[in-house]
């Protein structure tokens, strides 16, 4: 089950309170829509909390998206947790709790000068400040192993490319909007390219427990790696 970047919206309303509505999503699911992707990330970390001390056994799936979050798998009673979800008190939303995810990357992507241009800076500028926030998985989706990574500030979201590429290489570091990400697979796309994982194949492995290295609410921190000869 994947919430990606949007669901199609149910008939009727199960309730509504400030910034949070929640929606029937056929038998036994509920759609939380959220007023922001900060207050989805916060709402879906406070279900994983409570769901780590025991208390919402009848969930069997979380889902995240950008501004939703779905719950699937509900045994029974969805309508009486759809009415005490709107009770819940959401605290804000905490970026530097539980261990981060080091991603090695070379900074030497062909968009990294409209990228600078973009954020009014040097493309010497862009591998410092990207490499020093602190990111966080918001949701993943687009393809297996994909993270959409939120952390850069306001003033440094980047469009996407005018004109989509049709091939983007496996370990791409890329920006779009809001969100950065790495490229599991070669794949078209028309994120802004500043990078490049040396050895990519890490972010997605069928044979691995789980497959996908990153995962909702994991934190990352993207680690510069120097050009092997």
């Amino acid at each position: 089950m994947s919430a990606g970047t949007g669901a199609a919206r149910p008939s009727a309303d199960a309730g509504t309170a400030e910034g949070i509505s929640v929606l029937p999503a056929g038998s036994g699911a509920l759609l939380v829509e959220l007023s922001s992707g900060e207050h989805a990330e916060a709402f879906h970390a406070e279900l994983l909390r409570r769901r780590a001390r025991g208390e919402l056994p009848a969930v069997r799936e979380i889902v995240p998206g950008a501004r939703t979050v779905l719950l699937g798998g509900i045994a029974d009673g969805s309508a009486r947790l759809a009415r005490e979800l709107l009770t819940w008190r959401i605290p804000p939303l905490r970026r530097d709790t539980g261990d981060a995810v080091e991603i090695p990357v070379v900074y030497d992507g062909p968009d990294l000068a409209d990228v600078a241009a973009a954020w009014g800076v040097t493309a010497a500028d862009v591998p410092r400040i990207h490499a020093g926030t602190e990111f966080r998985v918001a949701f993943c989706g687009f393809a297996p192993g994909f993270g959409y990574l939120t952390g850069l500030p306001e003033h440094l979201h980047t469009p996407r490319r005018a004109t989509p590429r049709t091939r983007v290489p496996a370990g791409a570091l890329a920006l779009a909007g809001e969100y950065s990400g790495v490229y599991p697979r070669p794949s078209p796309g028309g994120w802004q390219i500043i990078g490049r994982m040396p050895e990519p194949g890490d972010l997605w492995n069928p044979a691995r427990e789980p497959a996908a290295l990153l995962s909702p609410g994991a934190r990352v921190r993207f680690v510069a790696a120097e050009v092997r000869p």
